[in-house]
Formats: C-alpha cells, sequence, structure tokens
C-alpha cells in the first residue's frame, strides 16, 4: 500500500502543475478576449460604411467589373482555411479542418481544382501531413491579426483571382473561418469571396446573401451622388476596399472565436484536473487508511502470538 500512496501522491503533484498551467492559459485568454471582440466590433461600422458606398456606386453603374465577373477559362479554385497558431483551443480548429475537407471534397467531385492557403499553423501542419500542397500559409498571429498580414492576405486572395488561368489564377476564392457569436457559440462557416455576387432586384445590387448593409426597398429614397471623375472609376477603388474589409472582419471574427474557445476549454480542463485532484486525494487517503489498519492488525497479530 506504500507504493501505491507513493504514486498517488506524485499524480496529485503532477496535477496541481498542470491545473496552474491551465489556469493561467485561461486568464490570458480571458484577459485578451475582451480587445478580440472591440476589435471585431469596432470593425463592423467601417464595414457597413464600405457596404453602402457599393451600394451606393453599384445603382449608378452598371457593376462590369473583373472582381463581380464570373470566370470559366480555369477549374482553379482558392481556398484559405483560417486555424489556430496553437492548441488548447477544444474543437476550434478541427471544426475548420473538417469543413475545409468536407468542402475541397465537394469541389474535386464537381470537376474543379482546389488551390489551398492557410492561415495558422494548425492547419498548415494538418494539411502537410496529408501531402496537401499549400500554395501560401500566413502564421504567428491568429488571435490578433495585425494590418499588414491582413492587407497581404487581400492582396494576395484578389490577384490570383485576377491573374490569367494559364498562370496560375482562380475562378474562384472561398474563406473557410469561425464566426464569433458569443463565448459559449463559435459557428464554423464557409464563405464564397470572388467572383462577388450581384443580384439585380428592382436596379438595387446586393454583393451577396450576407447582406451586411442597409437594404433599400421601392418606398425609401437614395441619397443622392455626384460621382469623380465617373461611376466606374469610383466602383474600381471601392470594390477592392470592400474585399479587404470583408476578409478583415472575418479574421478578426476567428481571433475572437479562437480566444473564446481557449477560455472555454481551459475553464474545462481547470475544473476536470480539480476533480482529479480531489479524486486521487481520496484514494490517497484510503491507501493510508488501510496501510494504518494493516499494521494495527499486525501489531494486535504479533502481541497475541507473544501472550499465547
Amino acid at each position: 500500500m506504500a507504493t501505491s500512496q507513493r504514486e498517488l501522491k506524485q499524480k496529485i503533484g503532477s496535477t496541481q502543475t498542470l491545473k496552474k498551467v491551465f489556469r493561467a492559459m485561461e486568464l490570458i485568454a480571458a484577459s485578451r478576449i475582451g480587445k478580440a471582440r472591440d476589435a471585431a466590433g469596432d470593425a463592423e461600422p467601417f464595414s457597413k460604411a464600405v457596404s453602402k458606398a457599393v451600394l451606393a456606386v453599384s445603382i449608378h453603374s452598371n457593376m462590369d467589373h473583373p472582381l463581380t465577373r464570373e470566370r470559366h477559362d480555369t477549374k482553379r479554385v482558392a481556398v484559405l482555411a483560417v486555424t489556430s497558431d496553437r492548441g488548447m483551443a477544444g474543437a476550434y480548429s478541427a471544426n475548420i479542418l473538417r469543413e475545409t475537407d468536407k468542402l475541397m471534397r465537394e469541389l474535386e467531385e464537381d470537376g474543379k481544382e482546389p488551390v489551398l492557403y492557410t492561415f495558422g499553423r494548425r492547419a498548415e501542419a494538418y494539411f502537410r501531413f496529408r501531402g496537401r500542397h499549400i500554395e501560401r500559409s500566413w502564421q504567428g498571429s491568429s488571435d490578433n491579426p495585425d494590418a499588414a498580414t491582413i492587407a497581404e492576405i487581400s492582396k494576395v486572395l484578389q490577384e490570383v483571382f485576377l491573374t490569367k488561368a494559364e498562370r496560375g489564377g482562380v475562378a474562384e476564392v472561398y474563406l473557410v473561418f469561425t464566426r464569433f457569436k458569443s463565448m459559449v457559440s463559435q459557428v464554423p462557416e464557409i464563405r464564397r469571396m470572388l467572383p462577388l455576387r450581384v443580384v439585380k432586384n428592382e436596379e438595387i445590387s446586393e454583393m451577396d446573401s450576407e447582406s451586411i448593409w442597409t437594404r433599400y426597398n421601392e418606398d425609401d429614397v437614395m441619397p443622392l451622388y455626384e460621382f469623380e471623375p465617373d461611376p466606374e472609376t469610383v466602383l474600381g477603388k471601392v470594390l477592392p476596399l470592400y474585399i479587404h474589409t470583408r476578409i478583415r472582419h472575418a479574421l478578426l471574427q476567428a481571433a475572437a472565436s479562437e480566444l473564446a474557445s481557449r477560455q472555454t476549454a481551459m475553464k474545462t480542463a481547470t475544473d476536470n484536473a480539480e476533480d482529479l485532484i480531489a479524486d486521487y486525494t481520496r484514494k490517497a487517503n484510503a491507501a493510508r487508511q488501510m496501510e494504518i489498519t494493516q499494521e494495527i492488525t499486525e501489531i494486535v497479530s504479533g502481541a497475541d502470538a507473544l501472550a499465547g
């Protein structure tokens, strides 16, 4: 029983150490989630302003722009998977990897050729281990994407869409990320970024099904705008900015989701560690009691033997 008790004490010590690590990671994630949520929320007004600008320009132009044109000269499709750089975030990265695998299988079944881009070390390690070629990878800022990285991703994806087919251009661009809804709800989402969907409805153009800007109906009065030099030129400047804001908003949503998932996972791990410590402590106490009982029994038996 002494050996068993010693092993239990070692397990208690190691579990207490893990508990401290889990608790520290939980506190770090909790301290950063507020900033991440604020960043995602602060991006909303600018995103809506750019969306309204696109809506205004689209009404006064024919929306004939390379970013809105369907391409049929290539079967290549770009897919950007947004995961975390580090683990300890529950099923956050696993959900994105599963959705990315599913999307790529569906594209291949449709006769298309997925071209993989990754954001986060987890996605890169996962697909490299499985022999998937990665066209481009970004790492190091999954829980706090910086402006330079966002701008680079936006530029690369737009350029590959506008590139000619013989030079490696793609017909579509998809983004697989996690939308932040609340601290307990983060939902994987697949969004087609390019080409922009244009739906004509009473001279109102809607860029995609998400409809993140204000809708206008027949009774609404649209503001009057003057465009310099002309609506088409303004549209050529606004559309790339619109794509950039959508990618930025998605990455900020993913960062907030990662921190929320990590905080929840570490809270659960801390609680489980406490339960294990309590269980090991009970077992150690029981082992100690059995050891004491055995020693008393041996003493009494020896005394009876001497008396006999």
